[in-house]
């Protein structure tokens, strides 16, 4: 695998991570109330409804998730050495850069939005770009 294939799984294999502990925080552990002062919920603020978003909006994460390790998976299986492997491959790799480029996107829509977020944006966005980088200007995806 080229250098900047493996670079892009790695990254894309840690905004996965990153994304379903973040599913794991917002749809299973959010009625904790340590869990709800990392998203900056008073506990004045706490309510049903913000419940059933919070566990929405984690079942989102794990949605990405999945769609980035599927990327992967597919990549990682391709048998680089004949062509159908090498378009399995570019198939996982337009996979993965959909998802990370929606896992980007959440994470400027974070930093523009609510600015003082920014360090949770990082932790967000950072994995999926590396992952779009290393791929598109590290190395291309053989066809062939």
């Amino acid at each position: 695998m080229i250098a900047g294939l493996t670079v892009s799984v790695i990254a894309a294999g840690l905004a996965v991570a990153v994304h379903i502990a973040i599913f794991v925080l917002e749809s299973v552990l959010f009625t904790r109330p340590s869990v709800r002062r990392l998203f900056g919920v008073r506990p004045s603020d706490d309510s049903a409804p913000l419940r059933v978003f919070a566990r929405n909006q984690g079942v989102y994460n794990l949605g990405l998730a999945l769609v980035v390790g599927a990327g992967v998976v597919l990549i990682l299986a391709a048998p680089w050495g004949e062509r159908a492997g090498a378009e399995q491959g570019a198939i996982g790799a337009a996979v993965l850069v959909a998802g990370c480029a929606v896992m980007l996107l959440a994470a400027l829509t974070l930093v523009v939005t609510v600015p003082r977020l920014w360090r949770a944006a990082v932790v967000q966005g950072a994995p999926p770009l590396v992952a779009i980088g290393a791929l598109l200007f590290g190395g291309s995806v053989p066809l062939g």
